[in-house]
């Protein structure tokens, strides 16, 4: 793990009421109203925040749920499952490793193709790195995830 990825007063004091809510005090954020449920373009997803990188846009997938899902972290060693009993059920909570951010639940009906895992994310627990701006915040070593694909074609 990377030290330039921490937890700071200064970042909690620049989370939005929500974004405080989701990953401090374990919220949820509305589905379909949330703002990468939707987003197709190709980058990497952080955690809003520490800054570490977390998931990318290669496996990120429709759920139907209106929430972000993807089929897997980009190093498991990022995240931490942890079960989670309330709502009168038990799932499986996904928390950031370096910040231990509240970042969503991970479930097993995923694509079968990709591993049948569903990691069902906030919007809110997460920041959007495009991949043409991802040298210029800091992850340039990121690019490589997008190295096979046209989205890096340049």
């Amino acid at each position: 793990m990377s030290n330039e990825y921490r937890k700071t007063p200064e970042a909690l004091s620049r989370l939005t009421p929500v974004q405080f809510r989701v990953t401090q005090e374990e919220g949820t954020e509305p589905p379909f109203r949330n703002r990468y449920w939707d987003n197709h373009e190709p980058g990497i997803y952080v955690d809003v925040v520490s800054g570490e990188p977390l998931f990318s846009s290669n496996d990120k997938f429709d759920s139907g749920t209106g929430w972000p899902s993807f089929t897997r972290p980009i190093d498991t060693s990022a995240v931490v499952e942890k079960t989670d009993r309330t709502l009168w059920m038990t799932r499986t909570e996904v928390r950031s490793t370096i910040a231990d951010s509240h970042l969503g639940h991970v479930f097993d009906d995923g694509p079968r193709e990709a591993g049948g895992m569903r990691y069902c994310m906030n919007s809110a627990a997460l920041r959007f790195i495009p991949l043409d701006e991802l040298d210029e915040q800091g992850y340039g070593a990121y690019r490589t995830l997008f190295t096979d694909t046209k989205e890096n074609a340049s």
